[in-house]
């Protein structure tokens, strides 16, 4: 099966098309950009200059695929959008290339679900498999590990990093680190516990599971020095890949990482 391009769309001469890609009325491709093999783009859908996209991506319609930052340091250097394979970015997203201050590339894994609405800013990260629902919003420098699920109407600050397998539950503002494999929620983010479900559903071995449910409970107690608590863990849960970047994560943190969910006696109290 070739390709098929609609008459009504507008593709610079500048863009390369990969194989069986399928274009659909009033796109439009700018120059310097690329699309993989069997990539197809809805109707009105944009991709804009310095963008490349792997094999078997399927940007849906309205969406705006490497526009330039919104940085108002920006003066129109080439920085790039790079989008890896078999990614759904669905109508109305919007993915801004990177900056000349930041990495100046911004980047997208593959097997990611972008659902309407959602923002990626300059200089993101996404890695492979991640979901972001309906209207999630990520400012400049963010980084989403593996299989990390961001809620709906999401906002996460600039520069922060949420790990692999973390979910962060719908409507909440996330302002600093969230490890890996951790549930988090709250219009000020807190976190709520390991995110079971997610790590039951992915495979993990019980045992994993149990190592980080208890690294969860030395990190957060009440009163533990943050040195003192991964010595702990190091101590008492080692043995296991998770447990590893758990800890990695913690002691690379700049922004520091969220804090526990009060019980209802604190929030009475206070």
């Amino acid at each position: 099966m070739g390709s098929h391009i609609h008459p009504t769309a507008i593709i610079d001469p500048d863009c390369r098309l990969g194989d069986n890609v399928d274009i659909g009325p009033y796109v439009i491709i700018e120059g310097n950009t690329m699309l993989g093999d069997g990539t197809r783009v809805d109707a009105f859908a944009q991709i804009k200059n310095y963008t490349s996209l792997g094999k078997n991506n399927h940007i849906y319609s309205y969406a705006c695929i490497g526009e330039g930052p919104q940085d108002i340091k920006y003066q129109g250097e080439e920085t790039w959008l790079k989008i890896g394979d078999n990614n759904k970015i669905r109508e109305y997203s919007t993915l801004n290339r990177g900056t000349p201050g930041g990495t100046g590339v911004t980047t997208i894994g593959s097997n990611c679900f972008l659902m309407a609405y959602c923002h990626v800013a300059h200089d993101c990260v996404l890695e492979d498999h991640v979901i972001m629902a309906n209207g999630a919003t990520l400012a400049g420098h963010v980084h989403l590990g593996r299989n990390a699920v961001i809620g709906g109407l999401c906002a996460v600050h600039q520069f922060v990093r949420i790990g692999e397998f973390a979910f962060i539950g719908g409507k909440s503002g996330v302002a600093q680190d969230v490890p890996p494999y951790i549930l988090a929620a709250g219009e000020r983010a807190r976190t709520y516990g390991p995110n079971l479900i997610g790590m039951r559903r992915a495979g993990f071995h019980r045992k994993e599971i149990a190592a980080i449910k208890k690294a969860f409970h030395i990190i957060w107690a009440n009163g533990a020095k943050r040195s003192e608590a991964l010595e702990k863990i190091r101590q008492e849960c080692s043995g296991f890949q998770a447990i590893d970047k758990f800890v990695q994560f913690i002691e690379s943190t700049s922004r520091g990482i969220i804090s526990k969910e009060r019980s209802e006696e604190n929030n009475a109290e206070g």
